[in-house]
């Protein structure tokens, strides 16, 4: 390598659509800073199902974005040539649109978020995509405010575990559906009111079961259209469903009477594509709602496992087995 390329991993050949493509380390191009970036030194960055759909040919980058996987990054600033705001070895991390699998990593500078001391690269990587992700669907989108009920589905994965802690932390009480009862547990060992095993019981009957017939005030959904007409049912008057993933399927039909009648919204989200402008406001909401809580340790990230880089592909097929609680993390510290 010479000084200006770098390892990183990206999808190896022409990927062919809906088909598991090789990925792995190759040498590319370093990222050229653009007006207002900065050049990061990568240390983490976690896994995220978006990297699988990615790697698929489901998911491409946005016009414009790193062909390199990666949605976050936690590293340190290396050149700052425009900034007065980060200097060169300050810890930060965030989200990019692409890019967070490379050792390299350019990021305009109101993208950033210091780390919090008390976190490591790795925490910090771990918490980067899913609290993002968690504050910005839960606070902006959906409104949520202190005595609302939530139902977040998969309270075992990193958007899970994340939703978990900044609902209760919020004065908010979220039931979490997981696939088994050891899942369930260590969800309400983190502040769940309630949780739900979807493959033995009803989700949506569990739910008016638990508020007492009222149901909930908003739905973080990650499923998409199977679960669709049941969230219509259980939202109660003015609820809110914010579409996050469509790991169910994206099509069906639903009654439109519940939309009308209960005057509920249904919303869709998704950070990668978000604008400059609206991701640098995302992320100053962030460092000013959920940064003191994870520098006071009142929320934390959930690390599952920790892969080396070069152990990518073995990170992916753990993480699509659905086996995890929390996050996954790559690191660059054993490459």
């Amino acid at each position: 390598m010479n000084a200006r390329s770098m390892p990183a991993v990206v999808v190896r050949g022409e990927a062919k659509r809906g088909e598991w493509n090789e990925v792995g380390l190759e040498t590319v191009a370093m990222p050229a800073l653009q007006a207002g970036e900065v050049l990061v030194q990568v240390e983490a960055c976690s896994v995220n199902r978006a990297d699988l759909l990615q790697r698929r040919g489901l998911y491409p980058p946005p016009l414009g974005a790193s062909q390199v996987l990666g949605l976050d990054f936690a590293g340190f600033v290396v050149e700052a040539p425009t900034t007065q705001t980060f200097k060169a070895s300050d810890r930060v991390f965030g989200i990019v649109a692409g890019g967070g699998y490379g050792r390299y990593v350019a990021v305009p500078v109101d993208h950033l978020a210091s780390i919090p001391e008390n976190l490591s690269f790795v925490e910090a990587a771990a918490a980067a995509e899913v609290f993002f992700t968690a504050y910005y669907n839960l606070f902006v989108q959906a409104g949520m405010k202190a005595g609302d009920i939530l139902l977040v589905h998969g309270g075992g994965s990193g958007v899970g575990t994340a939703a978990v802690q900044l609902c209760s932390s919020s004065g908010a009480k979220v039931i979490v559906t997981a696939g088994s009862d050891d899942k369930i547990r260590r969800a309400i060992d983190l502040g769940a009111y309630a949780g739900i095993n979807y493959k033995a019981e009803d989700f949506a009957g569990r739910v008016m079961e638990i508020t007492d017939g009222k149901g909930v005030d908003i739905v973080l959904d990650c499923i998409g259209a199977p679960y669709l007409s049941k969230h219509l049912d259980i939202l109660k008057t003015r609820g809110r469903i914010v579409v996050i993933g469509l790991m169910g399927g994206s099509s069906g039909e639903i009654n439109l009477v519940p939309v009308l009648t209960k005057r509920l919204k249904i919303i869709g989200s998704v950070l990668r594509g978000q604008s400059r402008e609206e991701k640098a406001e995302i992320t100053r909401g962030f460092i000013r709602t959920v940064a003191p809580l994870l520098k006071s340790g009142r929320v934390k990230p959930i690390v599952d496992r920790i892969f080396s880089i070069s152990e990518v592909e073995d990170a992916h097929r753990y993480l699509a087995s659905g086996e995890h609680f929390g996050k996954i993390v790559l690191t660059w510290k054993s490459f």
